[in-house]
């Protein structure tokens, strides 16, 4: 069982990792053109930065690099989608130039930053917001209103057919078949599972006894898939299957709206955006950090609390100029208005606020080099 990072009331989530070649790994991405890539400079830059992490960001990421090229024509972006753990772990190690990650990093991995970025480490830019949906596969079921402790009992197997009393008190109108639930999990290390588990902790303590997690409990009895193609691609095929992914790519599966205080609330950008609204900084972060905590037990009306902030990892100062001003322009790019108005258009996540925007171009102003 993973060590809970942080209050089970709360939420520590991330996206995105910048760092490694460009940190001073092995792979360094070939630079031919010096100079700030802020202020505009953007087209300046040249080069090819190689990431790898959170599946759910894979739709955001193939916008945002296709948009990176159309300001800088002679800069690259390449992403494998392999899930958030598998993306800290090449962060740090020198495998790629940026990694996703739908969690952010534990005190362990921050201080380990420190042997690829230098001293200060590295630090967390939200670039993604968006919904995780409790997607199902229902005959002649669209959608459902489930309470917190509803969906706990069916992923921990507490619960275990569709016409359950628990699902059945909530959606008097709907026809419930006997259908026996599948529950499908992320076979692989995930910042989803660690941000809808850190939900079901907060607010479902009495079905959910696991805390959070990033691979599933090996004790509940369930079937699996890499990624979260993988999981909506199980469910997609198979009656009676339930799983949780980034509402981006659920299709036409049917959805849970999660009840909120007295209303149930079905997932959107405005839903999820309204969580993030509320949420704190994470207690104990540098300055320039905007790893943040969200409260999973909120009872605003209107809000959706099974969300996951994407961020993107940045080493506070690289190897060298070339690659921090390739970094800068890419990290730049991701949180512009632009930038997230594309990923919005092919994601349907919800873009960053004002504020947020200003905040971070401020810390990715600060990326510097080593030495």
């Amino acid at each position: 069982m993973k060590k809970l990072r942080f209050a089970q009331s709360a939420a520590v989530l991330s996206v995105a990792a910048i760092a490694l070649t460009a940190c001073g790994g092995s792979n360094n991405p070939t630079t031919e053109a010096s100079g700030s890539a802020g202020g505009g400079a953007a087209s300046e830059v040249t080069g090819t930065l190689s990431g790898g992490g959170a599946s759910s960001q894979e739709a955001a990421m193939t916008a945002w690099a296709d948009g990176f090229s159309s300001v800088a024509p002679e800069a690259t972006v390449q992403y494998n989608p392999v899930g958030s753990g598998s993306g800290r772990e090449g962060f740090l190690a020198g495998q790629y130039s940026f990694a996703g990650s739908d969690a952010a990093m534990d005190a362990e991995e921050l201080e380990s930053s420190k042997e690829v970025c230098g001293p200060d480490g590295a630090f967390h830019i939200p670039a993604y917001i968006s919904p995780v949906a409790v997607a199902f596969n229902l005959e002649g079921v669209d959608t459902l209103n489930l309470d917190a402790e509803t969906i706990a009992g069916i992923f921990a197997g507490k619960i275990t057919a569709w016409n359950a009393p628990e699902i059945a008190e909530q959606n008097p109108d709907a026809e419930l078949p006997e259908t026996p639930i599948t529950v499908v999990h992320r076979s692989d290390s995930s910042g989803t599972t660690e941000n809808f588990t850190d939900y079901l902790t907060a607010a479902a303590p009495e079905n959910w006894t696991y805390d959070v997690v990033e691979d599933w409990p090996q004790e509940i009895v369930a079937d699996n898939a890499q990624g979260t193609a993988g999981v909506v691609g199980l469910v997609s095929s198979t009656d009676g299957a339930i799983t949780y992914a980034d509402a981006s790519a659920v299709g036409s599966l049917g959805t849970v709206a999660v009840k909120v205080g007295e209303e149930y609330v079905p997932y959107s950008a405005e839903a999820a955006a309204k969580a993030v609204e509320n949420a704190s900084p994470v207690e104990g972060a540098a300055e320039n950090d905007m790893a943040v905590e969200l409260d999973r037990n909120t009872t605003e009306a209107g809000t959706y609390p099974i969300v996951l902030v994407s961020y993107h990892i940045y080493c506070n100062a690289y190897e060298d100029q070339e690659t921090a001003d390739l970094v800068k322009a890419f990290a730049e790019y991701v949180v512009s208005e632009e930038g997230q108005s594309t990923a919005e258009g092919s994601a349907g996540n919800a873009p960053i606020s004002e504020a947020i925007r200003e905040k971070a171009l401020e810390s990715i102003g600060g990326i510097g080099v080593q030495g």
